[in-house]
């Protein structure tokens, strides 16, 4: 049995020989990510080339920084205990005369107000806002901790007035054009104008890169709407999110965005410390198989390594343990095939796609097949998570790469040909040499009788036999 849940790596520079990712890929991976807020673009450019020739079938997400805090300037590191209080200021303000710690948002004092808690390392030290100069915020450590130089720096509660996009971000993305990336993920999206800024830039290139909203703090959750109307895909990045957002809220947020994303036919992804115990030791814990069960259950289309494959001691095993408990969770899944569940409007493919996940359900149905231009039949096939695969027959190598991110799809490139008839019997041909199913088996067919272009048309089921020995 196949996997149907998909499976992001984060690869670094440092480790990215072809033998690698070779093994990533057998054993699973579908997407590589790029973090390029630890990547230069030669760096990343050596990741791109090596993954390229493992396979073309391997999506390239390229995850951009976003408007992100950190400490700046700590040439010494601030050892502080519980009760000791220190000045704290945006970058650029006037010389502290005594120990003050440094961020490098400008305008950090002004939107900080006294009884805010300013979190240090993804919540390694939290400091309280007590007083507040023109020019200097005055914070009293909670609990001991260490300020180290380029940590991040959140504000639960606050919004910040950081631009969506730095300069690093905005040389990144022309990066990713020029290297003809499949995704975009950006982070700390709050609302629609965050990702019109990056659509914007891709359309002045007429670039065909796909859009990731990374909702990592409550102004993305608050507008998950507005946002999913502009983007591809969502990632829940869990890491920020976590900070942002009382911990005990994160599965009930997860579970809805998920939800939201299924029913406007978007991928989901969840991420962030998924297996992170797997970075030093061989075997995951018994909360983090949960962790991965429970996204699964809750039907995301993508769970995502961080450190895990990036820099840990055990990136194959991180891979297989998430592709082991996919297998063994997908075996109790049922497809979700209500009439609300996923929008039904009057358009026919979202009325073809639910029949053909309700019809696999009734009969010994082992695959559906589609052809598709853009990738829009196989992603709402994606959304009504059927437990028979989807075979995606695509015209092009981008929308392949693009369905590595759809639940229960399975992609190939396939040249077009004028018959309609000829096509869809080399594709069983093909199919069958990869033991994908028999002659004798049944199959459920999705196309269009006017070309590709026109969008589908009808369903089929019929036995494999059939459909190779037809005139």
């Amino acid at each position: 049995m196949k996997k149907h849940t998909k499976i992001i790596a984060t690869i670094s520079d440092k480790k990215c020989d072809v033998g690698f990712l070779t093994q990533l890929f057998e054993e699973g991976m579908n997407v590589v990510r790029l973090n390029t807020a630890h990547q230069t673009h030669d760096d990343a450019l050596k990741v791109i080339k090596n993954v390229r020739k493992v396979s073309d079938r391997i999506a390239l997400l390229v995850d951009t920084k976003g408007p992100e805090i950190r400490t700046v300037d700590v040439e010494k590191e601030i050892d502080l205990k519980k009760g000791d209080r220190i000045k704290m200021q945006g970058k650029g303000g006037p010389e502290c005369t005594d120990v003050c710690l440094r961020v490098s948002y400008e305008e950090f004092v002004k939107d900080i107000e006294v009884g805010k808690k300013v979190l240090i390392d993804d919540g390694e030290l939290e400091l309280l806002v007590i007083d507040k100069g023109v020019d200097f915020l005055i914070v009293e450590a909670q609990n001991d901790g260490v300020v180290k130089n380029r940590k991040s720096v959140n504000v639960p509660g606050v919004s910040i007035n950081l631009p969506s996009l730095t300069q690093k971000d905005i040389e990144f993305i022309q990066f990713a054009i020029e290297q003809d990336i499949d995704f975009i993920a950006h982070s700390f999206v709050r609302h629609k104008a965050d990702v019109l800024q990056i659509q914007g830039l891709l359309d002045k290139q007429n670039s065909a890169i796909k859009i990731i909203a990374k909702i990592e703090n409550q102004e993305g959750v608050d507008n998950i709407e507005e946002i999913l109307d502009h983007v591809y895909g969502v990632m829940v990045a869990r890491g920020d999110l976590a900070i942002e957002i009382p911990a005990q809220k994160l599965p009930v947020i997860q579970r809805k965005i998920i939800r939201k994303c299924i029913e406007r036919k978007k991928p989901v992804i969840i991420a962030t410390q998924m297996l992170h115990s797997m970075i030093n030791n061989p075997r995951p814990t018994r909360a983090e198989v949960s962790d991965i069960a429970n996204a699964i259950y809750n039907r995301t289309d993508a769970i995502m390594l961080s450190g895990e494959t990036a820099y840990g001691e055990y990136p194959v095993e991180a891979v297989r343990t998430m592709k082991e408990v996919a297998i063994e969770v997908e075996k109790e899944l049922f497809p979700d095939t209500r009439k609300n569940f996923v929008r039904v409007n009057q358009e026919l493919p979202i009325i073809l796609a639910r029949s053909a996940v309700k019809a696999s359900q009734s009969l010994p149905v082992k695959a559906i097949i589609t052809d598709t231009l853009t990738g829009r039949t196989g992603r709402y096939l994606s959304a009504y998570r059927g437990t028979s695969p989807v075979y995606a027959l695509c015209y092009s190598k981008r929308v392949m790469r693009e369905l590595a991110l759809s639940y229960g799809v399975e992609a190939e490139y396939r040249k077009l040909l004028a018959s309609r008839d000829e096509y869809v019997k080399q594709s069983m041909y093909s199919l069958m040499e990869k033991n994908y199913f028999t002659s004798e088996d049944l199959v459920i067919i999705i196309g269009g009788s006017f070309g590709p272009s026109k969008g589908v048309s009808f369903m089929e089921i019929s036995r494999v036999d059939q459909l190779t020995h037809k005139v």
